[in-house]
């Protein structure tokens, strides 16, 4: 006997007839002896019809009100996959985020889980009983509903699967798996049977919308394995696991790319200390996100210092650059025409020339990089967003990641 938590998202729970059909493979889990854990996310476009009420009724409205509104997606869901397993003659109940209880702190609709008593739950779990769970929220120290933010419901799955002491977590989504790249840009992608958690945390962040990058980041503490799971067809998944449950580790496992770039360039900025720390603190502390920084000293005393942030952030950012920026600088070039581009794979730890492999392929196709960075199991490179298809496919070919 093991102990599953499947967490289902709103695609799969988005009418009565794939709540249904959840319900059946749920089932069938318990068929195989199995105690089992259900997360579910609000049927799709539910959260999105909630929070536009919200934002109708007053733009600028309390955060505990819009958490109160926001959560009950996920509660018509779990209570309505619960009547359709007793129909299916499975003991099951629903259980919204306060009765567990699921603790987090007090910061409405973007949250963080402190704490899951999950002790009633196994007791019920050992009897059969199915636990079926609204994903997505909690209980802050005020006793009010809270909310974890978008893609929540993942961050539940995962932390509760930790809690329960569970043998995996079952993320089921409307794709089977974690592929090499995006598979409707490149056709030859393929579906990776096994990634490491720091991998999956990479591809998270940098632009696969696969798996949440907070529910990534939990598993990999806690060691939760995880499977990427199709709720529209019986195809093995992808498990994301710990290296060493990974005998043959690819050199690269992966290419990412995130379109939520943008670049900004301070041009002939005076070369003394400081420059960094007067550019970057005011953008901390303005919680703007910097990731991609590269900085030119020319001969004549001054620098150009490149940086990218997200593009919805651009116009905060330069208006913080501007108000806080107290060393001098000619002018302020941005650019939001850019894509950043990144191969991952834990091979590259104990492997050279994964870097020049990737300048080599896109030098091949005529692609310019603008701003390269690094870490221990990535090489990212930023270049202009039309060269964004020619860059993945020449690089899934260089690496030999096409499927045979």
């Amino acid at each position: 006997m093991a102990r599953i938590v499947q967490k289902f998202g709103g695609t799969s729970v988005g009418d009565l007839a794939r709540i249904r059909n959840v319900a059946l493979r749920v089932k069938a889990e318990i068929d195989r002896g199995n105690e089992v854990a259900v997360v579910v996310s609000a049927m799709s476009g539910v959260t999105n019809q909630l929070v536009d009420y919200c934002t109708q009724m007053a733009p600028l409205h309390d955060a505990r009100e819009y958490d109160a509104i926001v959560a009950t997606g996920e509660q018509v869901t779990s209570g309505l996959l619960a009547i359709a397993l007793q129909e299916l003659g499975v003991q099951a109940r629903s259980w919204a985020g306060w009765q567990i209880p699921i603790i987090t702190d007090d910061a409405h609709s973007r949250a963080r889980i402190a704490e899951i008593r999950g002790a009633e739950i196994i007791r019920r779990m050992a009897e059969g009983q199915v636990a079926v769970v609204a994903g997505f929220q909690g209980l802050g120290p005020d006793n009010r509903v809270t909310t974890l933010g978008r893609g929540g419901s993942d961050t539940t799955a995962v932390a509760l699967a930790a809690a329960l002491k569970a043998d995996r977590c079952d993320i089921y989504t409307d794709v089977d798996g974690v592929y090499t790249t995006d598979p409707r840009i490149v056709k030859s992608a393929r579906k990776l049977d096994k990634i490491t958690y720091e991998e999956m945390l990479e591809m998270a962040s940098l632009g696969a919308k696969v798996l949440q990058t907070r529910s990534v980041e939990m598993a990999m503490k806690h060691r939760v394995r995880v499977q990427v799971l199709s709720s529209f067809s019986d195809a093995p998944g992808t498990l994301v696991c710990d290296e060493d449950e990974i005998v043959e580790k690819e050199l690269v496992s992966g290419i990412a790319y995130s379109r939520d770039e943008a670049k900004v360039t301070l041009v002939a900025v005076s070369d003394q200390p400081g420059i960094a720390a007067g550019i970057f603190s005011p953008l901390a502390d303005a919680n703007i996100n910097v990731d991609m920084i590269v900085q030119n000293t020319s001969h004549d005393g001054t620098t150009d210092l490149t940086f990218t942030c997200g593009r919805a952030d651009l116009e905060r950012a330069l208006k913080v650059v501007k108000d806080n920026m107290k060393i001098p600088f000619k002018t302020i070039n941005t650019d939001k025409s850019v894509v950043k581009v990144s191969v991952i794979g834990v091979g590259m730890r104990s492997h050279a020339g994964v870097a020049q492999t990737m300048f080599k392929a896109l030098a091949d196709k005529g692609i310019n990089i603008q701003v390269i960075s690094t870490s221990e199991i990535k090489v990212s490179v930023l270049i202009a967003e039309e060269y964004t298809e020619l860059a993945l496919r020449a690089l899934h070919t260089a690496y030999g990641l096409d499927a045979s």
